[in-house]
C-alpha cells in the first residue's frame, strides 16, 4: 500500500490528521517529502544515510509524519498521524531510516523506526470503515515484521552533491 494522509482526523487517541495505507496507484494523497529531522538543515541532493534522522511532511497538508503514545484505533498498536503546521511540528515527528548500506537507495526497502519511542511504521490488515471506508492503519509496531518495510514508488529525485559524488567514486590518499 502507499503511505497516506488527507485532512481528516481520528475520532479517538489524539485527534490528529490520520494517516492510513491505500493501494490506489494513482491517489495523490501519497506524496511526502523527505527533509532533515527537527531542528536541522538538510540541503537539497543531500543522500539520506542509513540511520539518519528524517521527517516526512505530506505534500497536501503540510503536516508531519507524527506518532506518540496514543493507542491506534483499530489495531491497539501505536497511534501514527500527522501533525503540525507548513512542515513544523516537534520532536515528535523524527523518524530513523533503518536500511542496509551507507544510503538510503531509490529501488532499496526501508524501514522507519520513530526517534523518540522505538515502534516501526507499520501496515497490517484493519481497515477503516466510514469516512475512509477500505483504507488501512497505518500504526507503529513495537518488533520489525514484514509489515513495516517501505519503497518509494515514485517522485522527484534529487541529483547527488558533488562532494556525495567524489565521496562515492574516488578514493584518494
Amino acid at each position: 500500500v502507499r503511505l497516506h494522509s488527507h485532512d481528516v482526523r481520528y475520532g479517538s487517541g489524539s485527534g490528529q490528521q490520520s494517516v492510513t495505507g491505500v493501494s490506489a496507484a494513482d491517489d495523490g494523497n501519497s506524496y511526502w517529502r523527505v527533509r532533515g529531522r527537527t531542528a536541522a538543515v538538510c540541503q537539497r541532493g543531500t543522500p539520506v544515510r542509513c540511520g539518519q534522522a528524517i521527517r516526512l511532511t505530506h505534500l497536501g497538508t503540510g503536516r508531519n509524519l507524527h506518532s506518540h503514545r496514543f493507542t491506534s484505533p483499530l489495531s491497539g498498536n501505536q497511534e501514527v498521524s500527522a501533525f503540525g503546521e507548513a512542515g513544523e511540528g516537534d520532536y515528535l515527528d523524527d523518524w530513523t531510516v533503518v536500511c542496509s548500506g551507507t544510503y538510503w537507495v531509490r529501488d532499496d526497502e526501508v524501514r522507519f523506526q520513530h526517534t523518540s519511542t522505538d515502534v516501526f511504521l507499520s501496515v497490517t490488515g484493519e481497515q477503516y470503515g466510514r469516512p475512509i471506508h477500505g483504507q488501512k492503519e497505518v500504526h507503529g509496531m513495537a518488533a520489525s515484521s514484514q509489515n513495516n518495510y517501505w519503497k518509494v514508488m515514485e517522485g522527484i529525485f534529487m541529483q547527488p552533491s558533488e562532494a556525495f559524488q567524489t565521496e562515492q567514486y574516488h578514493a584518494e590518499l
